[in-house]
């Protein structure tokens, strides 16, 4: 009897397998290839219009959602190529990836000898494997939004580009945010990618979707690393795109919850920081234009070498400091060769007091910069020549940080129909003004936008309407003005306003960063 036929026997009508049938499923002696892993099924059908990549490795009790998110889509499940890589799993997840697999035809079970202890084998088995005109990405712990896909290829299809991404959002116990909203705030047809700033801050491999033939005529492959594997990948896939296209629509669920055990791992920072320090090198070895190279590496040294290393309580609270530091100046060898500046371009300018302030080996003085930086809340702020700045805990050429973006709070007027919010505004990106925007803060999807007009110099306002408000949830939100399409910047305010509105208290209240607010009950 095939294995095939033994599966059909024991799972009967309902494809269902008792603990019994799944330990013999487990104990089953794969045929596996010469490759190390063995393919279950594989359909000849060669006209799907995405395959779904998915590795796999102990999810048993989370990947049903997640298998369940790509057979319900609406671009139709006959045009999805779902392939499911399992990585030695050690609990029930062959069991449940055989079950649906003998339910779709167009489901392929692969099957691997040996655990590779990292996503980067299994996807690049799916690569591999792959039949549909486009790829993308999902991990056994996560879902899709229904047309998440459907969006997607659509838009590839409008575009021809070939890459695509839409929104992430992060699913905790208590909230629901955005993920790399600089990806997805807008919908935006063959755009130059290097007009996204933050383009490459966020390269995780969530709602993404890409041309098959061009990932494979390029031969673009994962790594085989612990960690920064699908930062490399990426890095590859974007700095090979002349044009790209993005979709404001929610098209991936990230799982942050907290019986998600999947989320567990024992990558220490500076295992994480020895990978960073990989992908630097194999940046600067690909010789891209200096343009590109910034911006890769501008991520690479600000978020993940001191961002990621020093800008953590893991840093304060460490006993052994030294090997921070030691860490840092094998990240800084990297610098040697670069032919520019590679803090210029950082994001935090105060960042760049951290570089200085190694080099000059005032190590204490990092400490008390990471300690201002993670626990001073109301951080004090100047104006110089019409330019904000941090004060920072120094009194030397130190004292003063630029900020790239100030507003503060002057006033706010209470109308019958409005609180009218003045506030002045000074930075380097002052004429980028878009909007001011109300969000709420476990739910990030549900947002208003109100414009603001420009009085004089730096003094602007916005009219809030009571009327508006009272019609949103019962929550706190987040108050922020958008600028440059998707920054953000908060309002600095000590001031606090109740008004009582259509039954409703509406609370206009500073943070304990003393910014902004507003709380609807």
């Amino acid at each position: 009897m095939s294995f095939l036929d033994w599966l059909f026997s024991h799972a009967g009508k309902e494809t269902r397998t008792t603990k019994k049938d799944q330990n013999e499923i487990s104990n089953y002696q794969f045929n596996y290839n010469k490759e190390g892993y063995y393919i279950h099924s594989l359909n000849p059908n060669s006209n799907y219009k995405v395959t779904v990549i998915m590795p796999v490795y102990n999810a048993e009790a989370t990947m049903k959602k997640t298998i369940d998110s790509v057979v319900n889509q609406t671009i139709g499940f006959e045009n999805i190529q779902l392939i499911i890589v399992d990585d030695q799993s050690t609990d029930s997840s062959r069991n449940i990836i055989l079950e649906y697999a003998e339910m779709y035809k167009n489901i392929v079970p692969v099957f691997l000898k040996n655990n590779t202890g990292s996503p980067a084998i299994p996807r690049n088995i799916g690569i591999e494997l792959a039949a549909g005109k486009y790829i993308t990405f999902i991990d056994s712990d996560d879902w899709f939004n229904k047309s998440g896909l459907e969006i997607l290829y659509e838009t590839l299809e409008r575009t021809g580009d070939n890459y695509a991404i839409g929104k992430t959002i992060q699913v905790t116990d208590t909230s629901m945010n955005i993920v790399g909203e600089y990806n997805n705030c807008e919908t935006r047809d063959h755009i130059d990618p290097y007009s996204i700033p933050h383009l490459f801050q966020h390269l995780g491999p969530t709602a993404r979707m890409m041309k098959t033939s061009f990932i494979k005529e390029n031969k673009f492959k994962f790594p085989n690393m612990k960690f920064a594997e699908d930062k490399q990948f990426f890095i590859d896939v974007l700095t090979n795109c002349s044009s790209i296209s993005t979709s404001k629509e929610v098209i991936y669920y990230a799982n942050r919850l907290k019986d998600n055990k999947s989320l567990t791992t024992t990558t220490s920072i500076f295992e994480k920081t020895d990978t960073n320090i990989k992908v630097i090198k194999y940046v600067i070895e690909k010789q891209l234009p200096e343009k590109v190279e910034k911006m890769v590496l501008n991520r690479l040294y600000e978020f993940d070498c001191i961002t990621r290393l020093f800008n953590r309580n893991h840093f304060l609270k460490s006993n052994n400091k030294e090997e921070y530091f030691k860490k840092f100046s094998e990240v800084l060898n990297t610098t040697n060769e670069l032919r520019y500046n590679f803090t210029q371009n950082f994001f935090e300018p105060w960042h760049k007091v951290l570089v200085d302030l190694f080099r000059e080996g005032r190590f204490d003085d990092i400490v008390t910069l990471i300690d201002w930086s993670l626990k001073d809340h109301t951080k004090e702020t100047i104006i110089k020549n019409g330019l904000p700045y941090y004060r920072l805990p120094f009194n030397d050429k130190y004292q003063f940080a630029r900020i790239n973006m100030l507003a503060y709070h002057t006033t706010s007027l209470k109308e019958k129909e409005h609180l009218v919010l003045r506030f002045n505004i000074y930075g380097d990106e002052i004429n980028q003004i878009n909007s001011f925007a109300i969000r709420q803060r476990d739910n990030e999807l549900n947002e208003i936008e109100l414009p603001i007009r420009h009085l004089q110099d730096h003094a602007y306002e916005t009219k809030i309407p009571y009327g508006q408000l009272v019609e949103l949830s019962s929550s706190s939100y987040a108050t922020f003005i958008k600028y440059a399409v998707y920054k953000k910047l908060f309002i600095k305010m000590d001031a606090r306003r109740i008004i009582n509105y259509d039954d409703k208290k509406i609370d206009f209240y500073t943070t304990v960063g003393d910014n902004f607010a507003i709380s609807i009950k």
